[in-house]
């Protein structure tokens, strides 16, 4: 059992005997958000004037001594206070540098920085999949394969409650569609369901969070926050879920009866249909008040652990915490790990200072604060880097010159009298993020968001690198956004590009540093980045129902023998490196693979070293290989080191629906081993289970 888990289950006891003395109006209490709608906006319109300014209370019982759950949003940072919290690089970014060990060390300063806001509760484990990238939120989760986004959201669920701060992994289950959010119905088969969809979320209450949130859409009809089947059945039986539900905020709830017999803990974040109204299904007879003693026992049990643990601790952090010197410098490794070369001709990176009298930088991103979506997840640091501000601080003897791009004739003048030309392009809040319906355009001020209805770049940009980028061949793109962008129309045109996605307050610097060559970028494509959109599954964005089927991604491409522009698990270095002595083994509970990596360049470097399982043998419909395990390797020009990365045999497994249980298939397995999900990357052997 885990450690975490098995704290909270000491507390079972006395946990029972708080909630045996409470009546059945103090039990619902506790199920239920302390704000009222018109206390959120004023908020949001006051002083602070945005969302969750402040920890958002639930529940509590001063008589028996339980604290209420203060609940602050994330991911990418804390969104409580105004100028204060670190703003890290958004979660996309972070999957990209598959690594487990510094999202770990993320989730401790995020959970510092909870304590900091005077909240005991960080609702910032985000873990959906992306069917299709074009998803507004993509930029709060992982990537696209289901593995990695188990392993980073497990490692931030660690580091968060290693602090004494509940993690609350959202949004179960099923919520990549941002537009239609509240009014859709995904459905997909049995299979499809468990390996693809909940496979993470077990992950993580396998790793002990202590909180699940559910989520706006409906799953088979139903709405989540109401799913008797995955709230009770899956989660709380089938996955013995010691910790407790809440629904996402406002519309999370829609009926008193459903939400209360369908397995929801809390209705968050103001009562509207928990409340008087839940306690009077209850004396209706029409919600079991054994579901109450249930919820009120998890919540109760929950927050005690917590506080216990934390009053034990000795901690006392407060606002010297919050963005202080140790996080932001953490926010800039985060970024140097996380932002991906995807093209280097000819060696064009790095720029050589030296030789930099001249910088232009072209796009209306390169001046401009872009941390990503102004939704729940919006983050306020003291201070933002732009690109321009990387540049100017990186290259402060030369002269750097920022042109937005409009006239293509003007834009082409620049680059030809600039010793470089940086393109910095992609989106912002407006273009991806959490959708705001906008019912009076004309007088309308804030962020749209919403989901990407293709998946390149604005016209415009796509215009001014292919009409300025062969002007000047020390030329690179950045891009920014949350998820994967179409180059495939002008990566001609330029001789290298990177992915910045939105690489938090210090992500100008970052930028600039590793287009100068201070810093050797080391991330990995989390997603893989196809010739063609129509090599994506179609997702209708304006609907009401969606159905998602097995294959997305990588696997896809790789199902339909399509070849990507670029693997997943993709990226360049300034260095290179051999991979060899490939051996695979396998025991009774794990699988392993071993290799040798060695820098064959001149400066030091890290590879993402990437292990696969094949299922050619499989008598059943599988992936032609998965993702299975990963581990980052830095080495010195000629150094080598030996690289062993194992897998659960749990992980090899299919789930069979006629037992309605995962089942291992006795057979060769494929193994591989190397730098990306290509076959022309990777190593190969096999197993026999």
């Amino acid at each position: 059992m885990n450690q975490a888990k098995e704290h909270r289950l000491e507390f079972t006891k006395k946990a029972q005997e708080i909630v045996d003395r409470m009546s059945l109006e103090e039990k619902v209490y506790l199920m239920s958000g302390n704000l009222t709608f018109q206390d959120m906006m004023a908020d949001a319109m006051g002083e602070a004037s945005h969302y969750n300014a402040r920890p958002y209370p639930a529940g509590g019982n001063e008589r028996e001594g339980v604290a209420p759950m203060l609940f602050c949003d994330g991911p990418r940072g804390v969104v409580c206070g105004t100028g204060e919290s670190t703003c890290f690089p958004v979660t996309m970014c972070r999957g990209a540098s598959f690594d487990t060990e510094l999202e770990e060390e993320i989730g401790h300063a995020i959970g510092r920085e909870v304590r900091g806001h005077g909240g005991n509760l960080f609702a910032g484990v985000c873990i959906n999949l992306p069917y299709n990238p074009g998803w507004g939120r993509s930029q709060e989760v992982y990537g696209e394969d289901s593995f990695a986004l188990g392993q980073m959201g497990s490692a931030l669920v660690r580091g968060v409650q290693a602090e004494d701060v509940m993690a609350c992994v959202k949004h179960f289950a099923f919520n990549s569609m941002e537009i239609s959010r509240f009014k859709v119905s995904v459905d997909c088969e049995r299979r499809t369901e468990r390996e693809v969809y909940l496979s993470h979320f077990k992950d993580c209450v396998d790793a002990g969070a202590a909180s699940i949130m559910s989520s706006y859409n409906l799953y088979k009809g139903i709405h989540c926050g109401h799913s008797d089947y995955l709230l009770r059945k899956v989660l709380k039986e089938e996955w013995d879920f010691d910790g407790f539900v809440m629904s996402d905020f406002i519309w999370g709830v829609k009926d008193t009866e459903e939400a209360g017999n369908g397995g929801q803990d809390m209705e968050m974040c103001c009562t509207q249909f928990f409340g008087d109204k839940l306690v009077q299904a209850v004396k209706d007879g029409l919600v079991s008040e054994v579901r109450i003693n249930d919820s009120a026992l998890r919540i109760v049990r929950t927050i005690l652990a917590f506080e216990d643990s934390y009053q034990k601790s000795g901690h006392t952090y407060g606002k010297e915490v919050l963005g202080c010197r140790e996080h932001v410098e953490l926010a800039k490794r985060v970024a140097e790990e996380g932002i991906v070369l995807l093209k280097n001709e000819g060696k064009a990176l790095p720029f050589r200072k030296d030789k930099i009298k001249k910088i232009a930088l072209l796009g209306k991103l390169a001046n401009k604060a872009n941390i990503g979506d102004h939704g729940s997840s919006r983050v306020f640091p003291a201070y933002v880097k732009t690109p321009m501000d990387g540049f100017n601080e990186v290259l402060p003897e030369a002269e750097v010159i920022w042109y937005s791009g409009e006239d293509l004739e003007h834009a082409k003048e620049v680059a030809k009298e600039a010793d470089a030309v940086v393109f910095v392009v992609g989106f912002d809040h407006d273009d991806e993020g959490e959708f705001v319906a906008v019912e009076n355009a004309e007088n309308y001020t804030g962020a749209v968001g919403g989901d990407r209805k293709t998946l390149g770049l604005h016209e415009d940009e796509v215009e001014l690198i292919k009409t300025v980028g062969p002007e000047n061949k020390n030329s690179a793109v950045v891009m920014i956004g949350g998820n994967m962008i179409m180059v495939t129309d002008w990566i001609d045109s330029v001789a290298s590009v990177l992915m910045a996605f939105y690489p938090g307050q210090e992500g100008g610097s970052v930028i600039a540093r590793i287009l100068t060559g201070e810093v050797n970028p080391s991330g990995k494509l989390p997603f893989v980045l196809p010739y063609e959109e129509e090599d994506l599954p179609h997702v209708n964005w304006e609907t009401t129902n969606q159905y998602y089927g097995y294959y997305h991604g990588y696997t896809k491409l790789q199902k339909i023998g399509k070849t990507p522009l670029l693997p997943f698990g993709f990226g360049c270095s300034y260095t290179t490196f051999s991979v060899e002595a490939p051996a695979f083994r396998a025991d009774e509970d794990k699988v392993t693979g071993v290799c040798t990596v060695k820098n064959t360049g001149d400066r030091e470097g890290t590879e993402v070293i990437q292990l696969y399982v094949g299922f050619g043998h499989s008598s059943i419909d599988r992936p032609v290989r998965l993702l299975r395990g990963f581990r980052r390797v830095t080495l010195a020009p000629g150094e080598e080191k030996q690289v062993e990365i194992t897998c659960p045999v749990e992980k090899l497994k299919y789930y069979d629906t006629k037992s309605a249980s995962f089942r291992l298939e006795h057979m060769e397995y494929e193994m591989y081993i190397g730098t990306s999900s290509a076959a022309e990357d990777l190593l190969k052997g096999s197993i026999q289970l």
